[in-house]
């Protein structure tokens, strides 16, 4: 395995971690830049909105630049923007300061995995983009506590600095160690992207992710203005819920492609929303008790990240011959469920009150369990393949 696959591991978590890195600390931000926790939680919800549309439109207008040199600027433009949040004198500039960071993410992202399948042999390809994955997925279940620790010590402010200066160590990583790399020649264009959702079954699977993620950041991303209204939390038992829920979700990543090898992905995946069901519709009624609490909060962490292996799997088995495309929509399927989601819940805070958005989080994964039931369902069939798929099955 060539080691620079694990420099871009690093850039990956460095770039995935801003996303949710404030989410801790909501209330810090709020009463600071004097808005409602409610507008807080939308810099997250924009964060992840912007992410998630910008990444195919990044790729495909950058196609044609070198990759080592495109990565450094882009990161050097991420540096920036988290500068700017650092000194946003206002909300507005902090807003402005998500939208730049949120684009250079999405692009930077995209960057290391397919760098990473560039510079290893065949054999270690899918090893390398599953490292890398692994950068991104620990990113976004970390970049809480880790903000949570930061922003409680030294002010919201401090994880930006945080995420600045792991940039910078970053950009020189990339500029010593990494090689010229060619873009490919070949550029999936928009219409061949949206092609594989004109099947129900595919469309259905990605709508399955995007509900679940979406219910669960109802709940996720106030979570710290939930644990200090309804048990009285503050300080270090914060960090303690972040630090657990942080364990259990990337280990949930590992036991759903287990589950998913052994069982296959179709039980496993009504089986994860079943449970994760079940777990955030009673972490409400398990505040009386802080051991109830996070046994319950360690089951709903651990099925919010085990969709992601099965689901993934299911899309490869259902369109092969898609699978890189596939693949990428559904990681842009989940960042808008994290967008959709925390906008819901800032709702549901502002309106109604923190004590409802495990309900409301809870009745929207319900929908996901339908949405995959159905999908399921659909039987695999040549109007189900893109005209991509059907091509490569014929070479056999």
């Amino acid at each position: 395995m060539d080691k620079r696959v694990y420099l871009l591991t690093i850039v990956s978590f460095v770039v995935g971690m801003v996303e949710l890195i404030i989410g801790g600390i909501l209330d810090l931000v709020a009463i600071d830049l004097n808005v409602s926790v409610g507008q807080a939680g939308i810099l997250i919800t924009v964060f992840s909105l912007v992410f998630a549309v910008a990444s195919p439109i990044l790729l495909f207008l950058t196609a044609k630049i070198e990759r080592k040199r495109l990565t450094l600027i882009t990161l050097f433009i991420f540096l920036l923007s988290n500068i700017l949040a650092f000194t946003s004198p206002v909300y507005s500039v902090l807003f402005i300061s998500r939208i730049i960071s949120a684009a250079s993410a999405s692009l930077l992202i995209v960057l290391c995995v397919t760098m990473a399948s560039t510079i290893v042999a065949p054999e270690y390809r899918g090893r390398a983009i599953g490292i890398v994955n692994m950068g991104v997925s620990g990113s976004l279940v970390l970049g809480i506590p880790f903000g949570l620790m930061l922003g409680n010590a030294f002010g919201w402010r401090a994880p930006f600095v945080f995420i600045s200066v792991l940039t910078l160590f970053s950009i020189a990583g990339v500029f010593f160690f990494m090689k010229k790399i060619s873009p490919s020649n070949v550029s999936v264009s928009f219409t061949d992207q949206l092609s594989t959702l004109k099947s129900s079954k595919i469309l259905l699977a990605h709508a399955t992710t995007f509900l679940v993620l979406a219910g669960h950041s109802t709940l996720y991303t106030y979570l710290t203005p939930f644990v200090k209204v309804t048990m009285g939390l503050d300080g270090m038992w914060v960090s303690i819920v972040y630090l657990v829920f942080g364990v259990a979700a990337v280990s949930g990543g590992a036991l759903g492609g287990t589950f998913s090898d052994y069982f296959g992905s179709k039980p496993t995946i009504l089986s994860v929303i079943v449970i994760f069901i079940i777990a955030i519709l009673t972490v409400p009624l398990s505040t009386f008790s802080i051991p109830f609490f996070f046994i319950m909060m360690v089951v709903w962490g651990t099925m919010s990240w085990a969709i992601t292996p099965p689901i993934q799997s299911y899309l490869i088995e259902s369109s092969p011959g898609n699978s890189d495309i596939l693949i990428s929509l559904n990681n842009s399927s989940l960042h808008l469920g994290i967008a959709v989601g925390s906008f819901v819940g800032s709702i549901v805070v502002d309106q109604v009150g923190i004590e409802k958005n495990a309900f409301v989080g809870g009745m929207i994964v319900t929908l996901a369990l339908l949405t995959a039931t159905l999908s399921i369902r659909v039987p695999v069939t040549s109007r189900n393949l893109s005209k991509r798929t059907r091509e490569k099955s014929t070479d056999f």
